[in-house]
């Protein structure tokens, strides 16, 4: 390894992952202990974020809660950048502002797109990253980062019918394909690369082209344009984490070409053997069974989960959510459905019962105060588990073992499962208020409940069917029973979001 690439000389801490550079599990080890550097791509900011988008935010959230517990919150630097320069946006711009100028509509949609991820990710219990670059803070970067390319013969001006644009010449480097195995001469073009005659080669991709006077562009050296997607998470991530820092994540389906054009860019511009030690994949995202899309009908936001009742004829609670994401270990895909959403939300419940028992207890969370040595053998074993490659499925099916033995005044146990909850990211408080209802309220609907079974002895089925069918709608659900010893109807409910 050159002097230009930094060893993984930190200390092992129990923590391993899959690296896709590898295809391995491998112990992580950073560069340096007293700053862990973590890269995530983040939104191109021209829509709401839909439920695929929130299984990364998610994912990596959980990474970094976990690296600040095991290195300390002050040694651990997350960045998430936010993609504000893409053709998506600008055309978003002119189809829902087309009597406003371009960059007035553009900055609306960006503006308006971004605050949405921010409240939605907040809303998934995801801590806000060190610091969220913008793309068009970095076009200075950019640039230089582009001369820098074309001057080592990386990259190259060619000439298109709407004048020249700079593209990276993929032969240039001989271990191009690296991070997805696909060699030159089997690779077809994949997103946001065009096969054109102006290339010199069918994979090489645009790092810079021009802007017609309507379009957002800055001046450069080979006119006036805006940057290729790939290069600005390349001079992102260098600007605030150095040319090689430790783990870079994102979904599979940004490995290629996304990943592997932010690799050829980086190392061949900085004269690195690799851009960033471990790269971490999360799966794919299907909806009950079927490939999300928007043909399919089957295409949300995660604004709509949380604020309407277009999926499962009901609102969810963000702690819902994030617990369905993580019921799947990251690497797998994950279908998600209207039943796993129901488990979650189960598991929960059960989860915020205990939770409250601990706190009957005396127990508050540590907030990443602690070490590994500091839980006891079932907060060890969970801990194991999650520095396991994350292995999150299997820790949420021993916390819910643990769980159960709280009610019995196991302070121990009552410890380790508040501080691995609030390790995991789960806030109880604002969980539980949405199920929770005033006596005014409670006396109502318990009236109505009893109305309704005067309907059903009376055997008038349509009066009782329209007050159940009216606390349906309000998002509470009944379950009728009978008395084990009187035989009579019994009728509880619960209030669901």
């Amino acid at each position: 390894m050159s002097a230009a690439d930094p060893a993984k000389s930190g200390t092992f801490k129990g923590l391993k992952l899959t690296n896709t550079l590898t295809r391995q599990k491998e112990d992580f080890c950073a560069i340096d202990d007293s700053n862990v550097r973590l890269y995530v791509c983040g939104p191109t900011v021209y829509d709401f974020a839909h439920i695929g988008n929130a299984r990364p935010a998610i994912v990596f959230d959980v990474l970094y809660r976990l690296l600040r517990h095991l290195y300390g919150a002050e040694h651990v630097t997350y960045a998430r950048n936010i993609t504000d320069v893409d053709d998506k946006i600008n055309a978003r711009a002119l189809r829902d502002y087309p009597d406003m100028p371009l960059n007035e509509a553009i900055a609306l949609v960006t503006k308006k797109t971004a605050d949405q991820y921010q409240k939605d990710v907040a809303a998934l219990g995801c801590f806000e990253p060190t610091v969220q670059p913008r793309a068009t803070e970095h076009i200075d970067g950019m640039v230089k980062m582009i001369e820098q390319l074309i001057e080592k013969g990386h990259a190259y001006v060619a000439e298109t019918p709407e004048g020249g644009e700079v593209l990276f010449d993929t032969v240039s480097m001989p271990n191009y394909g690296g991070l997805s195995k696909r060699k030159l001469d089997e690779q077809i073009a994949g997103a946001r690369i065009a096969v054109d005659s102006h290339k010199k080669n069918p994979g090489d991709f645009v790092l810079w082209k021009l802007s017609s006077p309507e379009e957002p562009g800055w001046d450069s050296p080979w006119g006036r344009g805006r940057p290729g997607w790939h290069i600005e998470c390349s001079v992102m991530s260098e600007h605030h984490l150095g040319k090689v820092f430790d783990i870079h994540g994102g979904g599979l389906d940004l490995i290629f070409p996304h990943h592997e054009n932010e690799i050829a860019q980086s190392c061949c511009a900085n004269g690195t053997k690799t851009m960033s030690n471990y790269w971490v994949h999360n799966g794919f995202v299907q909806v009950e069974g079927r490939k999300m899309s928007k043909s399919e009908g089957n295409f949300f936001t995660i604004h709509e989960l949380l604020e309407t009742e277009n999926f499962g004829g009901r609102k969810w609670p963000g702690e819902v959510l994030r617990l369905a994401m993580l019921m799947t270990h990251y690497k797998e895909p994950i279908d998600f459905s209207v039943r796993k959403l129901e488990e979650a939300e189960n598991i929960l419940k059960k989860w915020a019962d205990a939770h409250r028992a601990a706190e009957q207890q005396g127990v508050v969370p540590w907030k990443n105060s602690v070490g590994p040595s500091d839980f006891g053998p079932n907060g060890r074993q969970i801990l194991e588990l999650l520095c396991d490659d994350l292995n999150t499925s299997a820790a949420i099916a021993r916390l819910s073992i643990l769980s159960r033995q709280i009610s019995g005044g196991n302070v121990e146990a009552a410890r380790d499962f508040v501080d691995l909850v609030d390790l995991l990211g789960f806030d109880f408080v604002a969980f539980m208020q949405g199920y929770e209802t005033s006596s005014e309220e409670h006396e109502r609907i318990q009236g109505l409940i009893n109305d309704r079974l005067e309907y059903l002895n009376a055997k008038n089925w349509a009066e009782a069917d329209r007050i159940r069918d009216e606390l349906a709608s309000q998002g509470i659900a009944l379950k009728d029973s009978k008395d084990s010893e009187t035989g009579a109807r019994v009728t509880t409910w619960e209030l669901k979001r």
